[in-house]
């Protein structure tokens, strides 16, 4: 019988080494759609460079609606995908009633905390990266104003705004930092049509530089401000290309290496809380051919001096999200 037993319990070791290997990984994308040119597209990028370099497969879906969240997870569950990997914070209720039911799937879910033995969460240090480039926005700015438009109004976007004035400040203590979210509701990640409209309004009041951290929303402010003769800051994604010579720079945060690395470790990967900030690459600014002759030597020294402060600790940046306040910017 105990032979039996183990030869059983072989067989069925190799039946779940078989399956741990045929398993394809998913990936859902927020609302907004993977060619959102931004963080989505970050997303999609790192899938797409895991399947490139494995020769592997990954399955996908894009959501239409908020009631689709829960049922897309359970549905690739069902089907056998593992890990799951989800972009964006408002996965995190439904990710919390999913996640117990299916025990040998491993989860990963970027900007959010679910704690579950079988989830990685994965989070950003966004405030570092926006504080470099609210540094080179201090250092091209003309007129002392510069712009911040977010997406919906939540803690995470106005940890990418106060992290870009404390960087701002840092260069430029009077410098003003005019700050407008587009929404208070997802649809605010999508409607280019009012980020052209608030890049107008803060151009109105002097604003010579704009960052966009609005999802889809960010192209259109960065379409209005190449049209106005004004710089503009893209983010998540290196948005640099989209507009040649008027795109400053892009705040990068590398969501891309977060996917890439979940499909990489693949099933039963290690769960926990992960952090990825300038002391591991999570995050940073771009410098390429479409922006390079914007970016003095000067600039670049010194936004590259302040992220190995950064990154030791030496420069302490403020989290918004640790206690809902900002010193650098009224909301």
């Amino acid at each position: 019988m105990t032979v039996m037993k183990s030869l059983m319990g072989a067989v069925a070791a190799v039946a779940l080494s078989a399956g741990a290997a045929l398993a394809e990984p998913a990936l859902i994308f927020d609302l907004g759609g993977k060619f959102d040119k931004s963080f989505n597209e970050a997303a999609f990028t790192g899938a797409q460079r895991w399947a490139e370099e494995t020769g592997n497969s990954f399955r996908e879906i894009e959501l239409q609606s908020e009631a689709q969240r829960e049922q897309a997870l359970r549905r690739f569950a069902e089907a056998g995908a593992n890990p799951i990997v989800m972009a964006g914070f408002a996965f995190g209720d439904a990710l919390g009633q999913v996640a117990g039911d299916y025990p040998d799937t491993s989860f990963v879910i970027i900007d959010m905390v679910v704690d579950a033995p079988n989830v990685r969460s994965v989070v950003f240090n966004e405030h570092e990266g926006s504080y470099l480039v609210g540094m080179l926005a201090a250092k091209a700015s003309k007129s002392g104003t510069v712009g911040f438009i977010g997406g919906m109004d939540i803690p995470l976007i106005r940890k990418f705004a106060c992290g870009y004035a404390e960087g701002v400040k840092a260069v430029n203590p009077d410098a003003t930092v005019i700050a407008n979210m587009t929404g208070t509701t997802p649809a605010a990640w999508n409607d280019p049509v009012k980020g052209s409209e608030l890049t107008k309004a803060q151009i109105s009041q002097g604003a010579d530089v704009v960052y966009a951290a609005a999802g889809g929303t960010g192209v259109g402010v960065l379409q209005t401000a190449a049209d106005e003769g004004i710089l503009s800051i893209g983010v998540d994604s290196n948005q640099n290309h989209l507009h040649p010579g008027k795109v400053l720079t892009s705040m990068l945060k590398r969501v891309d290496n977060a996917v890439f690395e979940a499909f990489q470790d693949g099933p039963g990967l290690e769960t926990g809380f992960s952090v990825m900030g300038l002391s591991n690459g999570g995050v940073g600014f771009a410098v390429d051919d479409n922006n390079a002759p914007l970016i003095t030597a000067e600039m670049q020294a010194a936004a590259d001096e302040a992220a190995t402060k950064i990154a030791t600790g030496e420069i302490k940046v403020h989290d918004y999200m640790s206690d809902d306040s900002c010193p650098a910017l009224s909301f």
